[in-house]
């Protein structure tokens, strides 16, 4: 199968960084990794950078990421942000696809093809549900501009697997590395490399925990995970104040600036 894309550069928050799914050194692996592996088992010269970083709102991914992008000249860009902007309490979603639908334009304008991704169905965890109808508003937004530009669409809100607490780390803000696996098969398939669905595949049965236990462990992710969280944006703070991104520079895949990011 001849792929007509050599290079890919990928862009956004945490989701494409890829917490929390642990890869070598101190770094993440996560779906756009293992994305870029099954391109790169079928295109020999192709080159990978992986730009995004945890924690980073809509127009930081379009003022820091996207010129870079498009200065590396790739075949092809996969683009998600927004959802921390969402979270917020006062965010506008249609604002925002104002914004996210300026950055399609420049790198559709760049001659490059470009994947997105819809938000998240949020219905399955405490504390987010709140915020389901504006990713859902967003979402359609999405849609509209995937359309308008001839993008081509991931669409998590759709991934019925990822409603199962195993698709999701303890914190159930980031995927697990079997839901990183399980979007990265979705990629594919929506790039057209594989077409047997098996992102799709049932989880194993597991047996429920009673409601006491299931609300114990709630207040505990939200003592954990969500309180500072809250308290992290009420002080204007972020996880990736500081940091560089994994993997800055188009190489191949066995190869990277750092040899502690090198991907297999």
């Amino acid at each position: 199968m001849l792929l007509r894309w050599n290079s890919l550069v990928s862009l956004g928050d945490s989701f494409t960084e890829g917490m929390d799914d642990p890869g070598p050194g101190d770094t993440y692996m996560g779906w756009a990794d293992r994305l870029a592996g099954m391109i790169a088992q079928r295109a020999p010269e192709f080159r990978y950078a992986n730009l995004a970083v945890r924690g980073k709102m809509l127009q930081e991914i379009i003022d820091d990421q996207v010129p870079l992008a498009i200065s590396l000249k790739p075949d092809l860009v996969t683009f998600c942000g927004g959802g921390n902007d969402i979270m917020l309490p006062n965010s506008d979603p249609d604002a925002l696809a104002e914004v996210y639908e300026v950055a399609v334009a420049d790198l559709r304008s760049a001659g490059c093809d470009v994947v997105i991704f819809t938000g998240f169905d949020t219905r399955s965890t405490p504390l987010l549900r709140s915020i389901r109808g504006k990713v859902a508003i967003y979402n359609t937004h999405l849609w509209s501009i995937a359309e308008r530009y001839h993008c081509r669409m991931v669409d998590l809100w759709a991934m019925h697997p990822l409603h199962d607490r195993r698709a999701w780390s303890e914190d159930r803000l980031h995927l697990s590395p079997e839901g990183h696996q399980r979007v990265a098969l979705k990629a594919a398939e929506v790039l057209g490399l594989i077409d047997d669905q098996s992102w799709n595949e049932p989880w194993p049965a597991l047996q429920q925990a009673d409601w006491v236990t299931q609300r114990k462990a709630d207040l505990k992710w939200a003592r954990e995970h969500v309180v500072p969280w809250i308290g992290r944006t009420i002080r204007g703070e972020s996880m990736g104040d500081g940091l560089a991104p994994k993997r800055p520079e188009l190489l191949p895949m066995a190869r990277c600036s750092d040899e502690s990011h090198v991907v297999n």
